[in-house]
Order: C-alpha cells, then structure tokens, then sequence
C-alpha cells in the first residue's frame, strides 16, 4: 500500500488545503517517529530556528531525516516545526515521507502536536533535531530494546565530575558511576508516552522524566558521542 505521508497540519487558510507530495510504502505499522524541530534556538543565536540551521550544506532536521529514513522500521514521521515557518519548511520537505505538524509554545506542546498525527504505531521514537548526527545504530538499539520493555532512552557516560549547586555553595557531589547524559531518539510504546502526556508539568525535561513519574521503568542502551546536542554556536 502507497500512502502519502506529506501533509500540512496547521491554520490553514479557508483556501487553503493539506499538501500532499510524498509516500512512503507501509503495511502494518510499528514504529512513528515525531522530530521535534520547533524551538527558536535563541542561545544558537544563527537568525533562523535551530532545526533550519545548515551544516556541511543541509538543515540539521534534514541530517536528522536523512538517518530515520534509513532505518527501515520507522514507518511514519511527523515533523513538528514552529509555527510561522511551517509552509516554509513544508515547501523544503516537498517529495519527502513526512508529516508536517505546527509546534507549540513548549516542548511538550510540540510532542502532542506530533502525537495528534501519529496513526497506528505500536511504537513511537521522540527524537530532538538539535542532535542531528546521531547515527542509525541507536535508532535500532532503540527499537530493538522496545521489544520488552515500555520506555528506552539512550545515554553516554558522564566524563566530568558533577556538583549540585545551591545559592552558589555546593551542596552535594553525585556518584560518577550512576551518571549518564542521555540522548534522544527516546522510545516508548505508544500508550504509555500518551498517557504520560495527559497531564500537565512544567518541572518535566523530556519525555522520559514523564513517563518516569508515572512509576514506569525506564531502560537505558548505549547512546552515541555523536549524539550530542547543537545548542550554542560553539556547537
């Protein structure tokens, strides 16, 4: 079955009608991926949001596309992209197997908004466009870990010794070994990231801290030194 999976999800216009100029062949399907491309990137500081930053000639939501689309299990895509660039990048995508959805004032906002689109997947990946370089093996590792378990992030070693800080005094010194930084894609079956998503907390910074509040294990693969994520110039 060919199915188009371009479309324009936003305000439209009453002339106006969803773009439909992509497919991606799909049975049955088992894994979405939603590419949160929506922040401004203010702290990137490049005039243009983070994810339409180019590197080596390509957006980092391209170099991030360009991955998934080698990753034979992810069967959908949805973009989700600020809302004033959203015909914008919709034209740049042209051809592509995407969807393309409008974010919200938040993060969280944004993963709902791709959520809305996401039909039929058992699974789904929550992957940032600031880390466009992460390979296609933690894709896979993702995914491959998602067979028994509700909840998969991948993560690296902490390399630094971390402090919590209070008021400007250290209060405390974490064990190094217990650390990790993690990275996205995140993956979860889909009932269980949209459950964790009915309620509202703005204390939440990605989408396993959610799913870890409803009392969830969450397992931990190996990430990738590539998987760091672009966030100030010096990136």
């Amino acid at each position: 079955e060919l199915r188009s999976r371009h479309q324009l999800h936003g305000d439209l216009g009453d002339d106006d009608e969803p773009w439909t100029t992509g497919v991606r062949e799909t049975g049955a399907s088992v894994t979405a991926m939603i590419l949160v491309a929506a922040g401004s990137g203010s702290r990137l500081a490049a005039g243009v949001p983070k994810a339409l930053v180019e590197v080596g000639g390509r957006s980092l939501l391209q170099h991030c596309l360009d991955t998934a689309s080698t990753v034979e299990r992810i069967t959908q895509i949805v973009v989700v992209v600020p809302a004033a660039h959203l015909r914008e990048v919709s034209a740049a995508l042209a051809g592509q197997a995407v969807d393309v959805a409008a974010g919200g004032d938040t993060r969280d906002d944004s993963v709902r908004a791709g959520l809305a689109l996401i039909t039929g997947a058992e699974q789904i990946l929550v992957h940032d466009a600031a880390r466009p370089f992460v390979p296609a093996e933690v894709f896979e590792r993702v995914i491959d870990a998602l067979t028994d378990s509700e909840a998969v992030i991948p993560a690296v070693p902490v390399v630094d010794t971390i402090k919590r800080v209070r008021d400007g005094v250290v209060i405390d010194t974490p064990v190094r070994d217990e650390l990790v930084a993690v990275q996205t894609p995140q993956g979860f079956r889909a009932a269980t990231l949209r459950a964790a998503h009915d309620g509202h907390d703005p204390q939440v910074t990605d989408d396993a801290m959610r799913v870890e509040r409803a009392g969830i294990a969450v397992r931990v693969v190996a990430g990738s030194p590539q998987g760091f994520k672009i966030t100030t110039p010096f990136d």
